[in-house]
């Protein structure tokens, strides 16, 4: 590995900002608009498996991800995971069956299951040890804009172009996102060769025990972004708003206006305070919107979930390189990854099944999303006291 950089605003971080603006952009681009697309080609009843599969396959491409990463370099597992992501938004528009499009969203989720895995090693290898939680929430800010640029874009696209050049602009942003790293240096120093036999994983190769605490928080609270992801479309609908992206365009900008003080904050007071504010936002946030009945609590909750991720994203990136060994900071952070997509995966099946299609439900999904949140206050809680227990000389 590098040696630890003593300054944080590099040409390389920015570059690496930028990449995650466009990737992030390209996949969540079409996600507003997957319901009504999956409704057009007769699978609308499976509305629940859109998000869940995406992030089964990326899920299980962690491990993977991890262990390339800290064996063959940052830059290679980059690169492949965008050009996955390229390949399934030209695919889409050719396989039309409701069999095709789930084999897709599988293919599809291998992206997200290696790009960011490598991408934020990347940047805890360039990092200044005491701006890491800056940094992270910088390189957050930039996959917040892409996710807030993203759904906008692809609802407009839909509507006034069709959705295979909605699906077709989704390509062209990845594309672009592997452009802007194709000369980028590799950080990782002592690597290894691509061989198959690196596919082969043992039990260490797949979870780190130091990234634990990180990975049950974000397993906690990654339930409500599954939530989100899966129902906030038919919820728009509920309200009578048509442009499906434009709460995830709320959320992200609220969110963007917090993730840089957030993660300064947590440099200088600690991650895990960080974190129980952010948790208690959540839970406030997933209730207040399952009881929603006006515009405005609607957009009073995106403005709200965009404050809350805004503190925890950024901070349970940090905490997960804090924890870390340095020689498996991709490992770490595919852990920490893992607990995410499960959390989004458990999220997306309970909430599409609960709902049902009956927008009475939308209270249950909603209401046990914001009480996992306030078990994952609980726990940081106990894990804090536990902590300052540990250290307290008397």
């Amino acid at each position: 590995m590098i040696e630890e950089n003593t300054k944080l605003y590099t040409r390389r971080f920015w570059l690496l900002c930028l990449s995650s603006f466009l990737f992030f952009a390209s996949f969540n681009l079409i996600i507003p608009e997957l319901p009504d697309y999956l409704t057009s080609i007769g699978g609308g009843q499976h509305k629940g498996l859109i998000i869940p599969l995406f992030t089964l396959m990326a899920g299980l491409s962690r491990p993977f991800s991890g262990r390339l990463t800290d064996t063959i370099g940052r830059i290679p597992v980059i690169i492949y995971g965008v050009f996955i992501c390229i390949v399934a938004g030209f695919l889409y528009p050719l396989w039309t069956t409701v069999l095709g499009f789930f084999t897709l969203r599988l293919i599809h989720g291998m992206s997200t299951g290696f790009k960011p895995t490598a991408t934020s090693a990347y940047v805890g290898d360039i990092s200044p040890v005491h701006r890491r939680g800056e940094a992270m929430g910088i390189l957050g800010m930039a996959g917040s804009l892409g996710m807030a640029a993203g759904p906008a874009a692809g609802s407009l696209v839909a509507m006034h172009f069709g959705y295979d050049w909605m699906f077709y602009t989704s390509s062209i942003f990845a594309l672009l996102s592997i452009v802007v790293v194709l000369n980028m240096p590799e950080t990782l120093i002592r690597r290894k060769r691509f061989r198959w036999s690196l596919l082969k994983l043992k039990k260490e190769d797949i979870f780190e025990p130091r990234a634990v605490p990180a990975a049950f928080t974000m397993l906690l609270t990654a339930f409500s972004f599954g939530t989100i992801l899966t129902l906030i479309p038919d919820l728009s609908k509920h309200h009578g708003i048509m442009n499906k992206g434009l709460f995830f365009s709320i959320f992200t900008i609220s969110s963007l206006a917090i993730r840089f003080f957030a993660g300064k904050m947590s440099d200088k007071y600690g991650r895990v305070p960080v974190l129980m504010l952010g948790t208690f936002l959540y839970g406030i946030t997933m209730i207040l919107l399952g009881v929603s009945t006006s515009d405005l609590l609607f957009y009073i909750g995106a403005l709200l979930f965009g404050v809350a991720a805004g503190f925890t994203s950024p901070t349970i990136f940090a905490w997960t390189v804090d924890l870390a060994d340095e020689k498996f900071r991709g490992r770490a952070m595919s852990t920490m990854f893992i607990a995410l997509e499960a959390g989004i995966g458990v999220g997306g099946v309970f909430a599409g099944y609960s709902y049902n299609n009956n927008p009475d439900n939308f209270i249950i999904s909603f209401s046990v999303s914001g009480l996992l949140a306030f078990g994952a206050l609980i726990y940081l809680t106990r894990y804090l006291r536990k902590q300052n227990r540990a250290t307290d000389p008397r």
